[in-house]
């Protein structure tokens, strides 16, 4: 899950700090997400499926379909 929405966001050409500001929280805060070092709450796990138009069972890596 972590790789792929680093994934996302580096297909998209954005930053951390971009993706960060749409989701309302720090860099830090998007970084320890891609890292796995922070479990992804659910409302940011909609947001971010939300932003890069997949389902959040791509997210989660339950199906390879967007």
């Amino acid at each position: 899950m972590y790789k792929r929405i680093r994934d996302l966001r580096e297909d998209s050409d954005m930053t951390q700090k971009q993706i960060a500001d749409i989701l309302h929280c720090s860099q830090r805060v998007y970084s320890d997400y891609e890292r796995g070092k922070l479990d992804i709450p659910t409302a940011i796990l909609i947001k971010l499926a939300d932003f890069h138009s997949v389902s959040v069972d791509y997210i989660l890596e339950r199906t390879d379909r967007k």
